[in-house]
């Protein structure tokens, strides 16, 4: 019979949207990042415009009733454009994380459990990813494989690898020498039962915050990539491009940078203050001070 084994203590989470609705950080970022993901699931089935579609009398028009964001330099309506590029955006970010955590959240964790030369092994490699800027690895990659949002996100995940290892590395590090990891060790249970069974469960507060950090951290690659021409292609818009097709009729129509300057600025601002806010309502230390 196994041994009985108690699970580090964890925040409760019976009280968990009270005191989440109660932090400023998570209520802001909530909100941002449920208004942003609402506009990018409406544009599967519904935009104001469609977004290929030129309408070259109704180029640069301001904002107005009929276009409330105002049209580009084709006629297309910009908060359309905006909507679709927000699908686009996600898709990217999400799938880069999936990798990022698919593949790093493992090797940290065999990292942590097996150390010596492995471990340095991994930490080393980590440290030579990170000596290369994330945009200008990125740039990189799709500059070799070619540009498109596929290569983007190849880009973006490979990056993330050695983030979720390192989060993942110094959290089951922390969990190794306590003593319900020694009692499931006493019990018979070997490295990588310990690992599904009690070290996962037990980091996965830190995953959710760094993942909510990286997912921010995603879009704006997302952006950067597309604004040097190396993500999503036309004729599918994206917030990086129009930024960029933006630049020389700044002076004309201000509105066409303006706007996606500012979809970009709120949906990193809200996933950060989401993760914010997470760490805060995740973290037993903070909790027990307050």
């Amino acid at each position: 019979m196994d041994t009985p084994v108690a699970p580090i203590a964890t925040p409760r989470t019976d009280d968990f949207w009270p005191r989440a609705f109660a932090n400023r950080s998570f209520v802001i970022g909530f909100a941002i990042t449920v208004i942003i993901a609402f506009a990018a699931a409406l544009s599967f089935v519904w935009t104001p415009y469609d977004v290929t579609h030129l309408v070259v009398s109704d180029k640069l028009k301001p904002p107005s009733a009929a276009h409330w964001f105002g049209t580009d330099h084709f006629g297309r309506d910009i908060l359309s454009m905006i909507m679709v590029g927000a699908r686009n955006s996600i898709a990217v970010a999400l799938v880069a994380i999936g990798i990022g955590m698919g593949i790093g959240v493992p090797l940290g964790c065999w990292a942590a459990a097996r150390g010596g030369w492995l471990d340095e092994v991994l930490m080393r490699f980590n440290d030579v990813v990170f000596a290369f800027p994330a945009l200008l690895s990125a740039i990189m990659i799709t500059a070799i494989f070619g540009p498109g949002a596929v290569n983007a996100i190849i880009a973006i995940g490979i990056f993330n690898i050695p983030v979720f290892a390192r989060v993942a590395r110094a959290g089951a590090i922390a969990l190794w020498p306590r003593e319900f990891i020694l009692a499931a060790r006493a019990a018979g249970k070997g490295r990588l039962l310990i690992t599904v069974e009690h070290i996962l469960p037990n980091i996965a507060n830190l995953l959710l915050v760094q993942g909510t950090i990286q997912f921010a951290l995603g879009i704006l690659a997302e952006a950067s990539l597309s604004y040097v021409g190396l993500g999503a292609q036309p004729p599918m818009p994206s917030w990086g491009r129009m930024l960029f097709e933006a630049q020389t009729m700044i002076s004309i129509a201000p509105h066409m940078a303006l706007f996606p300057g500012l979809a970009i600025v709120i949906t990193v601002l809200g996933l950060n203050l989401l993760g914010d806010g997470l760490s805060d309502l995740l973290d037993p230390k903070l909790r027990r001070q307050r």
